[in-house]
């Protein structure tokens, strides 16, 4: 490289870098906002913390052992993890009830143990063996559980939100009582199908919940950057949805918002956006080097609002359990996950007959 090509690249890594600071104090300030300890948080009992604490710690403990078998090749493909939203899609659940339906995007291993998936055959698909929920062709971004209620898993950005949308149209349709929880990230809602759905659901007054986890950075990007308007509980104005923003990072306040948006899309009343204001503490993917943004904002948001902690801390000083019980339920989930690792690595790969399999719906006699 000469010495002007040398002194262009250097102009050029200088400036991601100057944008990633900048980034960073944007979404630091706005995290710091955000995440500032609400004047009336709802409280749990004993038995709810000690609940979310373990649900969530699963997840956690999963994802980074996921983590650990994409990197030593075992998983491939994508991998996106969800390491620091777990109080989003574990509060949603402690509001729903059985029977209502869970779809997402491609960060979705969380979602899938939230609905009560069992780890190993979730482990099984990110290994592609034939125990996994969609029998080793689906992957990490393609599994499915009708007996939980969970329809993905979906790979291209934004898609779910009109099947999302459709299942909320069958709840209506079945006059069955269900709600459709419809996830999407920061990024998903600036797409088109998006608002179509959101058109027809409140025309049609569609029991959906939309749930925007704002993780701050989409795909790489800073909200500040890719979003005209970045109060995401808004993006419904327009055709009379009500919304609102929620920290993301407190299971309290996640149950409370979606037990008031849940009850709202039950009755009737139509659909509702909560944007969950919360974090990922890893890359988009496994490939993401997450240059966008300093290792201090991480650290930060690790240290003052990681939702597991929180949990622990009230549970060690409001309601009197031992550190011994919390380090023996770490150890209950590090072995189930462990289970499942050992389950996924050596199940058998499928059988080559099953690329003609799942293709065409059989007709029912």
């Amino acid at each position: 490289m000469d010495a002007a090509n040398e002194a262009g690249q250097g102009k050029s890594d200088q400036i991601k870098a100057d944008q990633a600071q900048a980034d960073s104090k944007t979404a630091g300030a706005n995290s710091a906002t955000a995440h500032a300890p609400a004047p009336n948080t709802p409280q749990f009992t004993r038995e709810e913390d000690l609940h979310a604490y373990h649900e969530m710690l699963l997840i956690r403990r999963f994802e980074e052992k996921a983590g650990q078998l994409y990197g030593m090749g075992l998983i491939g493909g994508f991998c996106h993890l969800y390491i620091g939203q777990e109080a989003v899609v574990i509060g949603m659940q402690m509001a729903s009830i059985a029977g209502d339906q869970v779809i997402t995007g491609y960060r979705d291993h969380g979602h899938m143990l939230a609905c009560g998936m069992d780890p190993k055959g979730v482990m099984a698909e990110l290994t592609g063996r034939r125990g996994g929920y969609s029998r080793g062709k689906g992957g990490s971004m393609h599994m499915f559980s009708r007996e939980k209620q969970f329809f993905g898993g979906h790979g291209i950005v934004g898609a779910q939100v009109s099947l999302g949308t459709g299942l909320g149209f069958a709840d209506a349709y079945k006059k069955n009582g269900h709600v459709s929880l419809t996830y999407m990230g920061d990024g998903a809602a600036n797409q088109g199908q998006v608002y179509e759905s959101f058109n027809m659901a409140q025309l049609w007054k569609l029991p959906v919940v939309y749930v925007i986890e704002n993780n701050r950075y989409a795909m790489g990007t800073s909200v500040a950057r890719a979003s005209a308007q970045t109060d995401f509980s808004k993006r419904g104005i327009s055709f009379g949805i009500p919304g609102e923003q929620v920290d993301g990072m407190d299971v309290r306040t996640v149950r409370e918002a979606a037990a008031r948006a849940i009850d709202h899309a039950r009755s009737g009343e139509g659909p509702y956006i909560l944007e969950m204001q919360t974090y990922r503490y890893r890359g988009h993917s496994m490939s993401d080097p997450a240059k966008y943004r300093t290792k201090d904002e991480v650290s930060k948001m690790r240290d003052e609002h990681d939702p597991i902690e929180m949990v622990r801390k009230r549970l060690i000083e409001a309601h009197g359990v031992s550190e011994a019980d919390l380090k023996a339920t770490d150890a209950k989930v590090r072995e189930a996950v462990s289970d499942a690792a050992e389950f996924a690595t050596h199940d058998p790969e499928p059988d080559p007959a099953e690329l003609w399999t799942d293709i065409l719906l059989e007709a029912r006699a």
